[in-house]
Order: structure tokens, then C-alpha cells, then sequence
């Protein structure tokens, strides 16, 4: 309780503090914090480099910079979700848009849209931009373990213009924003342990959801797949829509699931393999199949 309220404070400091700083200063505070967290996490940073090593098949050292890059770019991350509220019109200028047309010819189909990214960039900033498109997008809600973070956290969304579903996944929450013909973000790189099908997530086993995949053969909506990518700079970003995924014919069984949901994790691997750095290797995300 008492590791509980002393995060909370530092939040609640931080948050302050980044809403008083221009925004690059903000920015840069972040990453200096989330440097601060890799030099005092070193049990869950040991951790993290193992699971690079394992994965990418990079040395200790490539994987130490990696994860250190990681760690600082979520603190990025944090400084820009918790300016939410006060960056307005700037959310235009700090990200670009790539492959819009993807976008629209999925959303015109009238559909909805499932956005198929992960926690890599922003993600939070990156569905934010898509509102700014005139497309309402709406994101499942992930609980944490102070009910004050999770408040936070969805008030902060819906002033960047992202509704919140539900606490936790709600099927039909889902299915009527998709219904509506509106957008739904999914991260579907969390280990979904008993919950998910087990198939191949960057060359390793891991338990992944695959409500987004049952949920497109439902309803005939299309899967976007959408990345936020923070540029050299720090503080910029390139958003870019790619075409939307083809399928295969959804029957429902085990082995059409299983492919599916295969194409989902290799569109989401290659990115994180192409951008290491910004991809969230604290989390333990193989930790149900092969442990982390």
C-alpha cells in the first residue's frame, strides 16, 4: 500500500509539473525518468534483456541498449499522456500521417474499423490523431492495480478525444462501437494466458487474444493494422495506416482462428523488430507458454 501511494504521488508530481513545462522540456523530463526507472529496475530489467536476447537473437550488449532505449521512450510516453489535456492543435503538428488512404477505404466500408497496433511509440497520441481524422475511435480499457491510475488514465484519453470501453474487455461494448461504424484500438500484445490461443508472437509461443479476429469475421470489419513510431528527434512521430489485413474465410474453428490470428502477430512482430527501442520489453509477455 504504501509502494502504491508513493506512485501515485510521484504521478500526481509529474503530471503537474509536465502540464506547466513546454512541451519539449516535458518530453525530455520524461526520458529522464524513464532512465531513472532503467537504472533502479534492474531485476525487471535483467529480465527484459533476456527476453531480447532470446527473441531478436541480438548479443547482451545490443539488448542492454535496446531495453534501455525502451525504458526511456516510455517515459516519453508518460510525459505525453499525462500533457494530454493541455497539447490540443499540437497533436497535428507533432504527428504525421502515412498511408491515410488504407484508413479511409476500410472506415468507408461502414463497418467500423478495428486498429491493430501495440505498445510501441504512442499509442495513446496515435489514437488520438485518428480522431483528429474525424473518425471517432473507441479503445478497450485495461485496469490497473490503483483504481486512481485507471481513472486517470481513461480521463486523460477522453481529453485527447478516445473513449474508454468498459474496465477490462468488453465484448459488447465492442461490438457496438464497430456496429456504429466507429473505430476500436486493440494492443493485442498482452499475454492472454488462459484466455487466448496459443500461436507463434516473434517466433516464440505466446498466448494471444483473439476476440478482434472473431469479432472481423462477425461483422465483416475490417483490421487496420496502425503504428505511432517516435522519430530520431523525440518528439515527432510518423503515423502510418497500412492496408488492411486479408483474412482467411472465418469459419470458426480452431485452425482458421489460429491463422488469423498468426497474420495479426506477424504484422505486429515485424514492426517491433524493426523499431526494438520503442516496444515495451518490461512487459512479460511469453509469460504464460515458455515463462519470461
Amino acid at each position: 500500500m504504501k509502494r502504491q501511494q508513493a506512485a501515485w504521488l510521484g504521478i500526481r508530481t509529474f503530471s503537474a509539473l509536465a502540464k506547466r513545462l513546454p512541451h519539449p522540456v516535458a518530453v525530455r523530463l520524461g526520458s529522464w525518468l524513464g532512465l531513472l526507472a532503467w537504472l533502479f529496475s534492474w531485476k525487471r530489467v535483467n529480465a527484459a534483456e533476456r527476453r531480447c536476447v532470446r527473441v531478436l537473437g541480438v548479443g547482451v550488449t545490443e539488448a542492454r541498449r535496446i531495453v534501455r532505449e525502451s525504458y526511456k521512450n516510455h517515459g516519453r510516453t508518460a510525459a505525453e499522456i499525462l500533457r494530454m489535456e493541455v497539447l490540443g492543435e499540437l497533436i497535428n503538428d507533432l504527428v504525421a500521417i502515412h498511408g491515410e488512404e488504407n484508413l479511409r477505404k476500410a472506415y468507408d466500408r461502414g463497418r467500423g474499423v478495428i486498429l491493430l497496433s501495440a505498445h510501441i511509440g504512442n499509442w495513446e497520441l496515435a489514437a488520438s490523431r485518428i480522431t483528429r481524422m474525424g473518425i471517432p475511435v473507441q479503445a478497450i480499457g485495461a485496469e490497473q492495480r490503483d483504481p486512481r491510475i485507471t481513472n486517470l488514465l481513461f480521463s486523460l484519453r477522453a481529453s485527447g478525444g478516445v473513449e474508454t470501453i468498459g474496465k477490462g474487455f468488453d465484448l459488447k461494448g465492442a461490438l457496438r462501437c464497430l456496429q456504429s461504424g466507429n473505430a476500436l484500438a486493440v494492443l493485442l500484445d498482452q499475454d492472454a494466458k488462459h484466455k487466448g490461443v496459443v500461436v507463434p508472437f516473434m517466433g516464440r509461443p505466446a498466448s494471444t487474444p483473439y476476440g478482434p479476429v472473431k469479432m472481423s469475421w462477425k461483422l465483416g470489419t475490417p483490421i487496420v493494422p496502425v503504428f505511432g513510431i517516435r522519430r530520431e528527434d523525440g518528439y515527432h512521430y510518423d503515423l502510418t495506416f497500412l492496408p488492411a489485413l486479408d483474412l482467411p474465410a472465418g469459419d470458426g474453428g480452431e485452425e482458421a482462428i489460429r491463422e488469423a490470428v498468426t497474420l495479426c502477430n506477424e504484422v505486429l512482430g515485424e514492426w517491433i523488430a524493426r523499431f526494438p527501442g520503442q516496444w515495451m520489453w518490461l512487459y512479460p509477455r511469453w509469460a504464460s507458454t515458455v515463462g519470461d
